[in-house]
């Protein structure tokens, strides 16, 4: 009977601090790619290694430790501090981080999924999107911060038209990409649900590679558009959602349900929920949840998109 060998690995820039729970050994090893692939080559066969989401300074180490078939978790750092939290840790540091890490998997090991490598056109098309949110988000604070100087204004005219061309040049990149790995169809079908336009539905079409999964809460929940409850016998905790998944996804949903609100197949759905006395961002969450499930459906099922007045009907 062998017992896998556990691991945790604090991430960061310059250097990953690794914790050996078997052996009960500590190494500090340089962040760099030939380090990397020697150390892992040199570890026993089939590993569990537990590493915190650290930006990308994890995903040489985690791709290298995948193809020397070892098994991956990770895991992000929000999760990682309220663990520490829950065990009444009180320090906070590389070396606590890379045990605590080895502990966690120890103890939750069976409750985890192991981590597997995106598709390629997953990859592509989430730094693209990224990307695109990035200049939108910097175009809008220029707009907002110079718009009250008039001696900037031809300038800032300038400047404006020169961020929005490129972001024209990232859409059509994304087009390229869909079409290059033969999803188009798909985003056709997302496209065609009201208020979902073409990068909301090449957003969810690119979350929708990530994973097999098996019905659309588990794909809501992957979005972040799932609500986090906090009930304690007759007190009812405020509801919020969990925000687990890629903001720049519940961003364009959001946008997307805007759109959806005005029009005629959706407008008495949120109308309704309004009169209920829901906010107007709880019922725009409410629609670009029903936006989520009806995309999964059509892509999962690989159908075609009938509204909700030809399905009544």
């Amino acid at each position: 009977m062998t017992i896998q060998t556990l691991i945790g690995i604090d991430v960061a820039k310059d250097e990953l601090v690794v914790y050996r729970q078997d052996l009960e050994t500590q190494e500090t090893l340089e962040n760099r790619q030939p380090i990397l692939k020697q150390w892992v080559r040199d570890l026993p066969a089939h590993c569990a290694i537990a590493v915190e989401a650290t930006g990308t300074y994890h995903v040489a180490l985690i791709e290298l430790a995948y193809q020397c078939g070892h098994e991956i978790f990770v895991t992000d750092g929000y999760q990682l501090n309220h663990y520490r939290q829950g065990i009444g840790g009180r320090a906070k540091t590389d070396s606590s981080d890379a045990r605590l890490l080895a502990r966690y998997l120890s103890r939750e090991r069976e409750l985890l999924r192991a981590w597997t490598p995106p598709p390629a056109a997953y990859r592509s098309l989430q730094s693209l999107l990224r990307r695109r949110a990035t200049l939108v988000q910097a175009r809008v604070a220029i707009q907002q911060s110079c718009t009250e100087l008039p001696w900037l204004a031809s300038h800032l005219k300038r400047l404006i038209a020169q961020l929005t061309r490129i972001d024209q040049v990232i859409q059509s990149r994304l087009r390229a990409i869909v079409r290059e790995v033969g999803l188009r169809h798909q985003v056709a079908r997302c496209q065609a649900v009201e208020g979902v336009g073409e990068l909301t539905a090449t957003a969810l079409v690119m979350a929708f590679l990530r994973g097999d999964f098996r019905h659309s809460d588990a794909f809501v929940a992957f979005l972040g558009l799932d609500v986090r409850v906090r009930d304690s016998g007759k007190q009812r905790g405020r509801r919020k959602l969990t925000k687990k998944g890629d903001p720049e996804i519940r961003r364009l949903l959001h946008n997307a349900a805007m759109a959806a609100s005005r029009q005629p197949p959706w407008k008495e759905t949120y109308q309704r929920y309004r009169a209920r006395g829901l906010k107007t961002t709880q019922a725009l969450v409410i629609l670009a949840r029903k936006l989520a499930r009806i995309a999964f459906s059509l892509m999962k099922h690989q159908t075609e998109y009938r509204p909700p007045s030809l399905m009544n009907a």
